[in-house]
C-alpha cells in the first residue's frame, strides 16, 4: 500500500487520536472547485446548508419535493456527491438529505473524533433531530452501512429504517478488498480509453464520471482523513437492530459475498437481504435498485409503523425516567443528611444540545 500511496500522491491520515484536517488552504480551494463542479450532477434545486451539533458542523444536501414525509438520509465517507443517481428516485417517498461526513474531505468541520461507536451514534442522533421531527430512512453505503447499523444499535428512537448497501462492519476486510482497492484507485489514472474497459471489468461505472474523479483525486491528496476501520460487529449487537433493515450486495463485491451477507443478515431480527449484479460501489441496474429501495422504505412508513415507532420511543423514555426516579429517591436521603444539592446528578443524558439548521453555505 505504500506503493500505491508514492504513485497517487496520498495525504497521509490524520494523527492518532486528532479530527480530519486539510493539506493547506490551496488544497481545500482546489478541492471546493471540484466539488462545485460534482454536485451539478444533483438534481436540481438542490440545497445546501449546515447543521450545527455539540461534535461537527455538518454540510448537508437537500433534495426535497414531498418535504412533509419522513425523511431519507443518505450516508457514505467521503461525501455525498456519489448519491447523485438515487437522489431523485428516493425522493419521490421523502425528503433526501445527502450528508458530508465529518472527518472526511468535505465542507464539513469536525471538533472531535467522529468514529468512536458512541460518538458517531451522539453526532448522527443529533444531526437526525435537527432535520426533522420524524423518525429518518437511513440508506448507507460502505463506511455509511457501517454508521446505519451502528445508529439502530446505540440510538435508534430516531430511525425508521436501515438500508445498507455493501455495508462495512460485517465482514473483516481481506486480501481480495485491499487488492480491490488498490488496482480500482490505479484504474482511475489511466486514459479514457484503458478506463471504459477497466470500468467494465471492474464493475465500476462512477470511474468514467471525470468530476466525481476529480473531486476524489483532490480529496484523496489534499486531505488528512480521520482513519475508518469499523470493528466487525457481533451477533448480539446485531440482533440488537430492531428496525427494519435491507441488506443489498453485488454479487461480485470485494467486501462482502452473497453467502456473508446472507449469514450476517440473518442474525437481525428484521432483515431482507438481497444480492445484486455489481461489485463493491458498482451497482449495475440503478433503475431496479432504486425502485427495491423506495419500496422498501415505502413500505415501513406506513402510518401503523411510526405508531409503534413512536409507542416504542416514549417505552425508553419513560423506563429512563422511571430510572431517574429510583435513583433520585435512593440518593435522597444521603443528599439531605448532607444539606447538597442532588439535582446535578439527575441531569439527563443524551439530550440534543440546542443549535440550528439552515445556515446558508458561505465558503463555497
Amino acid at each position: 500500500m505504500l506503493g500505491i500511496k508514492r504513485i497517487t500522491g496520498a495525504a497521509d491520515p490524520a494523527p492518532k487520536g486528532e479530527p480530519g484536517s486539510w493539506v493547506s488552504e490551496a488544497a481545500r480551494e482546489k478541492f471546493m472547485a471540484a466539488y462545485e463542479r460534482a454536485f451539478a450532477l444533483w438534481p436540481q434545486p438542490c440545497e445546501e446548508f449546515d447543521v450545527e451539533t455539540a461534535t461537527a458542523t455538518t454540510r448537508v444536501h437537500a433534495y426535497r419535493p414531498h418535504p412533509d414525509a419522513p425523511p431519507v438520509v443518505l450516508l457514505s465517507a467521503f461525501n455525498a456527491a456519489s448519491w447523485y443517481p438515487h437522489v431523485a428516485a428516493l425522493a419521490k417517498v421523502g425528503p433526501v438529505y445527502g450528508i458530508d461526513m465529518p472527518g472526511d474531505a468535505n465542507p464539513s468541520v469536525p471538533r472531535a473524533l467522529m468514529t468512536p461507536p458512541a460518538s458517531c451514534a451522539a453526532w448522527l442522533d443529533e444531526l437526525v433531530g435537527q432535520l426533522s421531527d420524524r423518525p429518518a430512512h437511513l440508506v448507507g453505503f460502505s463506511y455509511g452501512g457501517w454508521i446505519a447499523m451502528n445508529q439502530a444499535i446505540h440510538a435508534p428512537d430516531r430511525v425508521a429504517s436501515i438500508t445498507l448497501l455493501d455495508p462495512a462492519g460485517l465482514t473483516r476486510l481481506d486480501a481480495r478488498f485491499w487488492w480491490w482497492l488498490s488496482i480500482s484507485g490505479l484504474a482511475t489514472l489511466t486514459p479514457m480509453p484503458i478506463r471504459r474497459r477497466l470500468a467494465r471489468w471492474l464493475d465500476l461505472p462512477a470511474m468514467l464520471h471525470q468530476e466525481l474523479m476529480t473531486l476524489m483525486w483532490a480529496g484523496t491528496r489534499g486531505y488528512r482523513a480521520e482513519p475508518k476501520f469499523p470493528a466487525v460487529l457481533t451477533d448480539d449487537e446485531l440482533r440488537a437492530i430492531d428496525v427494519p433493515a435491507l441488506l443489498i450486495t453485488g454479487a461480485r463485491s470485494a467486501l462482502i459475498t452473497p453467502a456473508q451477507a446472507r449469514a450476517r443478515g440473518g442474525v437481525m431480527p428484521h432483515a431482507e437481504v438481497a444480492v445484486v449484479p455489481g461489485s463493491h460501489g458498482g451497482f449495475n441496474r440503478i433503475d431496479e435498485l432504486n425502485d427495491r429501495i423506495a419500496a422498501f422504505i415505502e413500505a415501513h412508513a406506513t402510518g401503523k409503523q411510526l405508531l409503534l415507532h413512536r409507542l416504542r420511543y416514549r417505552q425508553r423514555r419513560l423506563l429512563l425516567s422511571i430510572g431517574g426516579v429510583l435513583a433520585e429517591a435512593s440518593a435522597g436521603p444521603a443528599a439531605d443528611d448532607g444539606g447538597g444539592e442532588a439535582g446535578g446528578r439527575a441531569e439527563a443524558e443524551g439530550v440534543p444540545r440546542a443549535g440550528h439548521i439552515g445556515q446558508r453555505a458561505d465558503d463555497r
